[in-house]
C-alpha cells in the first residue's frame, strides 16, 4: 500500500509544518529538503491520499515558497480543510483571499474523494400513516453547487439486488446544516430536505417481499453528480428505530443499519403475543401465521446461560374461526432465569430466539399490541419484559426502576413527571438530574405515594445540591434516584420511560416566562425531553445562542459584518464585564463592578454569562457570550473589564477602555516561558504581543507577577501594579459580615472548621469530550471518618474540571463549583487545600493556614507545567503527597501554621504586596481618569 508523504516524515517535521510562521529559518531549511527529498524519490504519488490543503501546503514547502506558506497556514488556521471550487466540469481548488497564489494544476484539480458528501437525518415522525425524513446533505466546500437547485433526489435502494425508488425530495432550510460543517467560510443553510414515502409507497415496499432498503440523497455538482447514504442522528427519536405495522402481516423497521438509515421490510412467521409472569413461571404465548411451520423450542441465552422451553400448541378459542394465527405456549422457570442474577444495578440482558427442529434460529419479533412489563423477583431486583427498537423481546434481570408513564407540562413551563416505583424501593431515594458531560448535579423534589412517583422540574430554577437554584445550561440532562445517604453515583438507578411511551416523543415545551436563563427580551427558552438507549429519557434545553448566532460561519459573520457596524455607532456609557469567558460572575471584574456600583458612577452595568448560565447579579443586564447583543455591547461599551483575552480579531475603539484584570499570580510556567514544554504553541506565542495591545492596561497584583508577565505575554502596554481588587476584600472593613453572611447562604453548619479544597486542572486529565477530568486523590470517606464531626469540607473544582463530587450532600463534603465567587469561600475558609493553584496566592492575604496536596510535583514540574521558583523551599506550608498526610496535617494544623510562620510571613513580603485594600479603587480610578465619569474618583 502507498504511503503518503506525511506518513513518511517526522513528528518534528510535521509540527515546523503546522507552526511554518513561527519558524526558524533552520527549521524551514529542514522542511523544504525534507519535502523535496521525499517528492525526488517517491514522486507526487505521495500527495494524492492527502486532504487537497495539505497537498498545496507540502508543494509549496518542496518548492520552498516560504511567503506563500505562511499565508496558507495562517489561513488554514483560521478555517482548517476549507476552501473555495472553481470550474464546473473540471473542479479546483482555490484558496480563500489568495485567489492568485500561482500552483500547478496538477496540485489543484480535485477528483471525486476530495468532494465528500455529508448527508445527515435530524427528524424522524409519522404523519399519519406517510413517514417523513428530515436532514441536510450537501458535499464539503460547494454550500451551493449549481446555480439552480434542482437536480437534487432522494432514492431508497434495495441492499440485496439493487433495486432503485425514487422519492421526492422537498429542499427545506436548515441552519443546524451550516452550524455542524464547524468552518467559517460557506453557508449551508440550503442545504436541508424533507422525504416523505406516503403509505402507497410503503406498501409497494412490503410488496416486494423481506428485505432491507437504504436512503440516500443525490446532489448535482462539478464533474457529475454526488450521492451518498443518509446518516443516522446520534441521539433522540431520530436516533432509533421504530416500528410500523402493516395491515398485510408486514412490519416495517424504519432505523439504521451500520449508521445509514434504512427500511427494513419484515414478514416474521411468528410473532410473540404475550409474555407475563405467573406463579413463578414466565408464560411465553407465540402466534404463527397460518400457511408456516411452527418452532419447537424457545431459547433464553445470557452468556454461559441458556433456558430452553418446548413450545406446546394451545387450543383455538371459539369463535375463532377466521383467525390467521395457531398459538404456542412456552414456560420458563423463574428461579433457573435469575439463579445467578448479579447483585447491585447491575443489568444482565437474555436474547430470546425461536428454533425450528432442524436447529435455525430466529428472532422473537413482538406482535403488534404487544404490552411490557416488570416483576419483581428479590429486593431491588425486577425481571424486565422489555422491547428493543427493531421490536424484538428483550428480557433483562436489573435494579427495580422508575419507569415514567405520563409526562405533562403546566401553563408555567413546568415539567411533570409521574410513574412508577414501588414503594419499598423508594423508601429513603432522592431524585438527581445529572448533566451528561459536565456531570453537574441538580437534586429535585419527588412526591412519593402508593407505588407512585412525581417529579417537578422548573428548569429555569432547578435546585443544586449545595447552593441556590439556577437554570438548567444547555446540554442532556439524565435523571436518577439514589439513595439518600449514597456516598457517590455509583449505585444510581436511572429513570427510563414505558416503552409505549417512546412513540410521544420528543416532547417539546417552553420554559418559565421570563426565566433567568430567557433568551434577549424575555422569551421562554425552549425544552425537549427525548431519548437515548431506547428509553433513557432527558431532558435538553435549546442552546444559548439563536439560530443566527450559533456555530463558526454564524460567529464570523457577526464579527465581520455586525460588530464592524455596532463600531460605527456612538460609544455609550455603559460598562462590559467578562469574568472567565462568562463563566462566572466573580473576581475582578466583579469588585470593579461592585466599586462602581458603591460610587454611583451613571453608567449601565452589561454581564457577559456563557452557556454554563452562572449566576448573575439581579441588578445588571445579561448578555450571553457570542450573542447579538454581546457583540453590540463590546462595540459600543465605553468601559470592557475583562479577566481572561477576548480574541486575536477584536481591536480597542477609539475612545473606549479596556481593561484587562487578569486572574493569578503565576507558579506555573505561562505564555512563551512554556516554550519547549508539550503545552506550547508557538502559533498563540507569536500572537500574545497583538492580544495585549487590545488593552489600556494590565493589572498585575505584585512585582512578581509585573515581571513575568511582561515577559512571558509580550506587553508592550501599560502595567498597573495595583494589586488585585478581588483580594480587598481580605482587607475590607465588612469582610466579617459578608463571611456571615456568605455561611448562612451555604447553610454551613457552627461551629465546625471549615476547609476550602481549590486544586488547579491537570493537562493530562481528560474526558473523551475533551474536558478535564476530576484528578481526586483524597480519600474522602476516610477523610469524613477521621474529620467529618468538627470539620466541613468545601470542594472547589477549577472552572474547566468537570466531575462528581463524590460524598457531596452527606454533611462533611460540599460541593461549591457553582457558587459564584471563589472569593466569598476564602472568607469562610479556616485552612486552604492546594496544589500549583494561583488560589494560594490570594489566599495568603488572610494569614490563614494552607495545605499543599502535591502527589505529581515531580511530574507537573519537570513534565506537564513547570514552575517559576522552588516550592519545596518557599511555599508557606507543608507539601503533602498522601491522603494520609493531608488528614493528619488537618488534625494537627496548630502545630503546621506555627512550623510554616515564617516562611507565611516572607511568602506574603514577596507576592502579597500590596496590600492595603485599595486595589480595585486604583484600578477604577485609571480606568476612568481623563473621561466623561472621571470626577466619581477614589471616594466617589
Amino acid at each position: 500500500m502507498a504511503q503518503s508523504l506525511a506518513d513518511l516524515t517526522s513528528a518534528g517535521v510535521q509540527r515546523i509544518l503546522r507552526f511554518f510562521p513561527e519558524s526558524s529559518q533552520a527549521e524551514r531549511e529542514e522542511l523544504r529538503a525534507t519535502a523535496r527529498r521525499l517528492l525526488d524519490t517517491h514522486g507526487e504519488k505521495v500527495l494524492t491520499p492527502l486532504r487537497p490543503v495539505d497537498r498545496v501546503l507540502w508543494y509549496l514547502a518542496s518548492e520552498g515558497r516560504a511567503e506563500d506558506l505562511v499565508e496558507v497556514v495562517r489561513g488554514q488556521r483560521r478555517d482548517p480543510g476549507v476552501f473555495l471550487v472553481a470550474g464546473r466540469r473540471r473542479p479546483r481548488l482555490v484558496l480563500p483571499g489568495l485567489r492568485g497564489l500561482a500552483l500547478p494544476e496538477r496540485i489543484t484539480a480535485l477528483e471525486r474523494p476530495d468532494l465528500k458528501m455529508t448527508a445527515q437525518l435530524t427528524s424522524v415522525e409519522w404523519r399519519g400513516d406517510d413517514l417523513v425524513w428530515a436532514g441536510y446533505a450537501f458535499v464539503a466546500n460547494l454550500p451551493r453547487p449549481s446555480g439552480r437547485m434542482i437536480g437534487r433526489f432522494a432514492v431508497l435502494e434495495h441492499a440485496d439486488t439493487g433495486e432503485r425508488i425514487k422519492l421526492r425530495l422537498r429542499r427545506t432550510r436548515s441552519e443546524e446544516a451550516t452550524a455542524a460543517s464547524g468552518q467559517a467560510l460557506h453557508c449551508y443553510d440550503r442545504t436541508g430536505f424533507e422525504v416523505v414515502v406516503p403509505a402507497r409507497r410503503l406498501r409497494e415496499l412490503a410488496g416486494h417481499g423481506a428485505g432491507q432498503w437504504f436512503l440516500s440523497v443525490g446532489i448535482p455538482g462539478p464533474g457529475g453528480t454526488y450521492e451518498t447514504r443518509v446518516r443516522q442522528r446520534e441521539v433522540g427519536t431520530a436516533g432509533h428505530n421504530q416500528v410500523r405495522h402493516l395491515a398485510d402481516g408486514s412490519r416495517l423497521v424504519v432505523g439504521f443499519t451500520k449508521d445509514a438509515v434504512s427500511i427494513t421490510v419484515q414478514q416474521p412467521p411468528v410473532e410473540v403475543e404475550s409474555c407475563t409472569v405467573v406463579d413463578g413461571e414466565l408464560l411465553l404465548v407465540a402466534r404463527v401465521r397460518s400457511g408456516h411451520k411452527a418452532p419447537t423450542t424457545v431459547s433464553v441465552v445470557e452468556g454461559e446461560t441458556r433456558l430452553d422451553s418446548p413450545l406446546t400448541a394451545l387450543s383455538a378459542p371459539s369463535g375463532s374461526a377466521g383467525d390467521a394465527f395457531r398459538r404456542y405456549r412456552a414456560v420458563l422457570s423463574l428461579d433457573r432465569l435469575t439463579a445467578d442474577d448479579p447483585p447491585g444495578i447491575k443489568t444482565r440482558q437474555f436474547k430470546v430466539t425461536f428454533r425450528g427442529a432442524e436447529g435455525r434460529g430466529q428472532a422473537a419479533h413482538l406482535a403488534e399490541g404487544f404490552t411490557t412489563g416488570r416483576h419483581r423477583f428479590a429486593p431491588g431486583r425486577e425481571l424486565a419484559v422489555h422491547r428493543d427498537g427493531p421490536g424484538r423481546l428483550v428480557l433483562a434481570t436489573r435494579a427495580v426502576r422508575a419507569v415514567v408513564d405520563a409526562m405533562t407540562v403546566t401553563d408555567g413551563g413546568e415539567l411533570v413527571l409521574t410513574g412508577a416505583y414501588p414503594r419499598e424501593e423508594a423508601a429513603g431515594k432522592k431524585v438527581v438530574l445529572r448533566h451528561g458531560t459536565r456531570f453537574e448535579e441538580k437534586e429535585l423534589p419527588v412526591e412519593l405515594a402508593d407505588g407512585r412517583f412525581t417529579v417537578r422540574i422548573d428548569p429555569e430554577a432547578a435546585p443544586q445540591v449545595d447552593g441556590p437554584a439556577l437554570p438548567l445550561c444547555p446540554g442532556r440532562w439524565y435523571l436518577f434516584f439514589r439513595a439518600a445517604d449514597a456516598w457517590d453515583k455509583s449505585d444510581d438507578v436511572p429513570v427510563t420511560l414505558r416503552p409505549e411511551k417512546v412513540g410521544e416523543l420528543p416532547l417539546r415545551f417552553s420554559g418559565p416566562q421570563g426565566g433567568s436563563g430567557g433568551r434577549a427580551g424575555g422569551q421562554p427558552r425552549a425544552f425537549a425531553v427525548d431519548r437515548r438507549n431506547f428509553d433513557r429519557i432527558f431532558i435538553e434545553p435549546e442552546r444559548l445562542l439563536g439560530p443566527d448566532e450559533h456555530g463558526t460561519y454564524r460567529q464570523r459573520i457577526l464579527r465581520e459584518e455586525h460588530f464592524h457596524k455596532q463600531r460605527k455607532l456612538p460609544l455609550r456609557d455603559a460598562v462590559l464585564y467578562l469574568s472567565f469567558g462568562g463563566k462566572q460572575f466573580s473576581d475582578s471584574p466583579r469588585s470593579v463592578y461592585e466599586e462602581l456600583v458603591r460610587r454611583g458612577v451613571a453608567v449601565e452595568h452589561i454581564w457577559t454569562q456563557d452557556e454554563g448560565l452562572p449566576e448573575m447579579p439581579p441588578e445588571a443586564r445579561v448578555v450571553g457570550w457570542g450573542s447579538r447583543e454581546w457583540y453590540e455591547a463590546l462595540a459600543r461599551c465605553r468601559y470592557v473589564v475583562v479577566n481572561t483575552p477576548v480574541g486575536d480579531w477584536f481591536v480597542t475603539r477609539p475612545g473606549q477602555k479596556v481593561v484587562q484584570t487578569w486572574h493569578g499570580t503565576p507558579l506555573k510556567k505561562v505564555g512563551k516561558d512554556l516554550l519547549g514544554s508539550p503545552q506550547a504553541s508557538p502559533a498563540y506565542i507569536a500572537g500574545l504581543p497583538h492580544s495585549y495591545r487590545q488593552f489600556d492596561f494590565v493589572v498585575s497584583p505584585n512585582a512578581h507577577t509585573t515581571e513575568i508577565m511582561r515577559r512571558a505575554y509580550s506587553i508592550e502596554g501599560e502595567m498597573l501594579e495595583s494589586g488585585y481588587p478581588r483580594n480587598d476584600i481580605f482587607h475590607a472593613a465588612d469582610r466579617e459580615v459578608r463571611a456571615a453572611r456568605v455561611r448562612e447562604q451555604l447553610g454551613l453548619p457552627e461551629g465546625k472548621k471549615v476547609v476550602l479544597y481549590a486544586p488547579t486542572w491537570r493537562e493530562d486529565q481528560r474526558h473523551a469530550s475533551k474536558l478535564y477530568k476530576l484528578d481526586l486523590r483524597i480519600d474522602l470517606a476516610a477523610a469524613q471518618a477521621e474529620l467529618g464531626h468538627d470539620h466541613v469540607l468545601l470542594f472547589r473544582k477549577h472552572s474547566s474540571v468537570h466531575g462528581n463530587v463524590p460524598g457531596a450532600g452527606q454533611g462533611f463534603v460540599w460541593d461549591v463549583t457553582r457558587y459564584p465567587d471563589i472569593a466569598d469561600l476564602y472568607l469562610v475558609a479556616d485552612v486552604l487545600i492546594t496544589d500549583y493553584s494561583s488560589a494560594l496566592f490570594d489566599f495568603a492575604h488572610s494569614d490563614k493556614p494552607m495545605l499543599f496536596f502535591t502527589y505529581d510535583l515531580e511530574h507537573y514540574r519537570d513534565t506537564l507545567r513547570g514552575l517559576y521558583f522552588d516550592f519545596t523551599t518557599r511555599a508557606p506550608g507543608p507539601l503533602l503527597e498522601t491522603s494520609e498526610q493531608l488528614v493528619k496535617a488537618l488534625r494537627d494544623i496548630d502545630t503546621v501554621e506555627a512550623e510554616y510562620q515564617e516562611k507565611y510571613a516572607q511568602f506574603k513580603k514577596d507576592f502579597c504586596e500590596p496590600r492595603d485594600g485599595l486595589a480595585t479603587a486604583r484600578v477604577v480610578d485609571r480606568m476612568l481618569a481623563g473621561g466623561p465619569h472621571a470626577a466619581g474618583l477614589t471616594d466617589g
